[in-house]
């Protein structure tokens, strides 16, 4: 899924070197007129590597450049000489992004350090003709050639690296929060999916600590099986550690709601129910106090071992207890 800068999801093709030839050189000198073989090997081939970087967010760089070549060995050379190593691409990417082969769908590794790994090895150099030297070969005219690098359709999918991330269907005031409690600037709308794509921004909480929270693209029924944006933005929600479900106050049903919500997460994957959670009532400043205290009475019974803050981000209402509730979380 692409939009503006935001860039999660690209295919790409990656070759690495070949290994350069040996030699078949033989050696000679002024006074020596049968030198023996002295065929330096080929060097190697260059690697593919992908790099883990931090300061990435975003696969933008592999929008408009989608091949990838190392370059090659070079050749074996005389006095034993061997040629040097092709060098070695590296191709830094997010980390939080997973490496798949789009041929065998093999997941090759998913990057969540600043950690190198290579996607296609270079090719190993062939040996020079003084490796094949023996009592009954003393001047052997061959030596092997390099073998070939490997070419290798990849997919690159990025799982936002979030401590935070917040769920619910589309207008339930999630990028409003995000906007009140960071330096975020999601876009912000009266109308469905405002968010198109994932936004990312750290929450600084009390004594100089911090958290990142991302809010993911709003959430329809059937979003696991592809309706809406689908699968696009529930794979983000794998890798944040705690999941705030963001319901506003005039829903017709918040229980249901969360009921709904919960249900589409565990169908796209049933081990999203091991992360902690805990439930934001937003939009609580268009509540008077006569209903607000009826929804805190009537979420108390409805979510009775399930934390949950109302809260507004329009007047501040209840921010700071919902910061405080969502670092005990993370520290929990």
């Amino acid at each position: 899924m692409t939009e503006g800068n935001f860039v999660d999801y690209v295919k790409v093709h990656v070759t690495s070197g070949n290994g350069g030839k040996g030699s078949t050189h033989f050696h000679r000198e002024k006074y020596i007129t049968k030198g023996g073989p002295d065929g330096g090997d080929g060097g190697r081939g260059g690697h593919v590597i992908l790099r883990g970087d931090k300061n990435l967010w975003t696969l933008i760089s592999f929008k408009y450049k989608r091949h990838f070549k190392a370059e090659h060995g070079a050749h074996g050379s005389k006095s034993r000489s061997t040629g040097a190593d092709g060098e070695d691409l590296i191709i830094p990417v997010p980390l939080g992004t997973v490496i798949l082969d789009n041929n065998t769908g093999e997941r090759i590794a998913e990057v969540t350090t600043e950690e190198d790994i290579i996607v296609a090895p270079g090719g190993m150099g062939g040996r020079g003709n003084w490796h094949f030297k023996s009592p009954t070969n003393q001047a052997p005219r061959y030596a092997q050639p390099g073998k070939e690098g490997i070419e290798r359709d990849i997919t690159l999918e990025l799982k936002l690296l979030a401590d935070v991330g917040l769920v619910g269907f589309p207008n339930a005031g999630k990028s409003t929060l995000l906007a009140t409690i960071t330096s975020a600037k999601p876009k912000i709308a009266d109308y469905p999916f405002t968010t198109l794509k994932p936004n990312l921004g750290i929450v600084e909480h009390r004594s100089f600590t911090s958290f990142v929270m991302a809010d993911i693209p709003g959430i329809i029924e059937g979003a696991a099986e592809g309706k809406g944006l689908g699968h696009y933005f529930l794979r983000h929600i794998e890798r944040n550690s705690v999941l705030l479900y963001v319901i506003p106050a005039d829903a017709d049903d918040i229980k249901k709601q969360f009921t709904i919500l919960k249900g589409e997460l565990t169908r796209f994957n049933p081990e999203l129910l091991d992360k902690k959670f805990m439930i934001g009532i937003s939009k609580a400043d268009l509540l008077d106090q006569e209903l607000y205290d009826a929804i805190n009475d009537e979420c108390k019974a409805a979510f009775e071992h399930i934390p949950f803050v109302m809260f507004s981000s329009v007047s501040q209402l209840g921010v700071t207890a919902l910061k405080d509730a969502l670092w005990h979380l993370l520290n929990d």
